[in-house]
């Protein structure tokens, strides 16, 4: 299983949702380097390296939904006091 080598290997959730939010990101300032960096190739030439750095936001936020599945069924998955006495706090 993918997932559990994965885990195994000490990838988490938590990585999986930084590498998604910064590939967000990356995926503008791929665009906009494009843009600058190669000004006679148009703007076709960047949106198709926008699209393509923008296409692994989605693979890393699946991969962050598996990951943490995977944690709270196998009770790796922690959480700090402060969110214990938030759920505590909400649920009365």
């Amino acid at each position: 299983m993918i997932i559990k080598k994965l885990h195994d290997m000490g990838i988490r959730s938590e990585h999986a949702y930084t590498a998604a939010l910064a590939s967000i990101g990356l995926t503008v300032a791929v665009w906009a380097g494009s843009l600058t960096m190669e000004p006679g190739t148009g703007l076709a030439r960047a949106d198709r390296w926008g699209l393509f750095v923008g296409e692994w936001a989605p693979t890393f936020f699946g991969l962050g939904l598996a990951l943490s599945h995977y944690e709270q069924h196998d009770g790796t998955l922690t959480s700090t006091g402060a969110d214990v006495r938030d759920l505590r706090a909400t649920t009365g």
